[in-house]
Parts: C-alpha cells; sequence; structure tokens
C-alpha cells in the first residue's frame, strides 16, 4: 500500500517558493506524484499529491507545520490513499469558450451533477477576442464517465446544451 499525502499552499507570489515546497519534500525523503501550481491575482497557489514511506510522510507533517510561517504561506495536508480504479469509467475532454459572463463553471458543473459524471479536473482561463478585446472565457474539463452511458445521447444533450446557453464546444474521449 502506498502511502500518500495532499498538500495544499496559498501565498503571496514571488520567487523561490517552488524551490523551498520542493526542498522540503525531499529533505523529507518523499516524491511528488502529481502537481498543480499557479499564480491567481497576486496568489500562488500550489496543491500537489506527495508519497513516501510511513516516517517519511511523518517527518514531512513536522516540516510542514513549521514551513507555513517561515514561507509566509497558509499550507494544509491530508493524508490520502490511492485513487480509486477507473475500470468502468470512461475519460473524456470537454472544451468550452464564450463570451465571459457570471455562471458558465456552475451551469457546466451542473449539467454534468445531474447526469452523475465526475469532473477529475477543471481548468478556466479569462482573455481578450483577438480583434475586438470582449472578455471571453475558456473551460477545459476532463470528466469520468460511467461506461454504461450511451455516449452519442450524452454528447447530443451537452451540444444542445451549449447552444442553448451560446457556448462554443467540443466533447471527445482523452487520447492516449
Amino acid at each position: 500500500m502506498q502511502n500518500m499525502l495532499v498538500i495544499s499552499a496559498l501565498g503571496e507570489d514571488r520567487p523561490g517558493i517552488v524551490d523551498a515546497l520542493s526542498g522540503i519534500i525531499a529533505n523529507a525523503g518523499c516524491s511528488i506524484l502529481d502537481s498543480r501550481m499557479t499564480v491567481l491575482g497576486g496568489e500562488f497557489a500550489v496543491i500537489q499529491l506527495v508519497s513516501g514511506k510511513w516516517n517519511q510522510l511523518a517527518k514531512l507533517e513536522s516540516l510542514l507545520g513549521n514551513a507555513g510561517s517561515d514561507l509566509d504561506l497558509e499550507i494544509f495536508w491530508k493524508r490520502t490513499s490511492a485513487p480509486r480504479s477507473s475500470g468502468d469509467l470512461l475519460p473524456y475532454a470537454v472544451d468550452v469558450v464564450a463570451m465571459d459572463h457570471p455562471g458558465i463553471v456552475h451551469q457546466l458543473a451542473h449539467f454534468f451533477s445531474e447526469r452523475r459524471i465526475n469532473i477529475r479536473d477543471l481548468q478556466t482561463s479569462r482573455y481578450p477576442a483577438a480583434h475586438t478585446g470582449t472578455p471571453m472565457f475558456a473551460v477545459h474539463m476532463t470528466l469520468d464517465v460511467p461506461a454504461s452511458t450511451q455516449i452519442s445521447v450524452l454528447r447530443e444533450e451537452f451540444l444542445d446544451f451549449c447552444d442553448q446557453l451560446n457556448l462554443d464546444s467540443m466533447f471527445e474521449p482523452v487520447k492516449g
């Protein structure tokens, strides 16, 4: 059984945060399995999945307790287990682009939630349209679609839903 820890940290962005956090993890003898790091506004945000032997994770937890104040970060962590097998789930990618307006993420999340489809990963961005400067909003999602779902029906329902909301969209299987 693999021992794992999820770590999240948030604090004012500045050079050296990734170096410091990854150094603490390495010094504890642990490995980063998966991570997402970004700057949102003026804040640096990270979430990581770390693995190690039980005693290495205990050492890391101890080091993280002091690191928050030393690095001026809010750091949280939680023990976790390996993800469940996804043998009965099919990975699908969804991309949506629209003129920015409130509620896009909620409307998409509600559509899939009503159909008992899990959103595994979600990324959004806002940018100005090329020639007009109109605020645009882009969403990329990875879904876990139950294998029992009739994909053609789901795709048609989703595209109709997007047409009603004036959202440009793609719905396709994850490749690779």
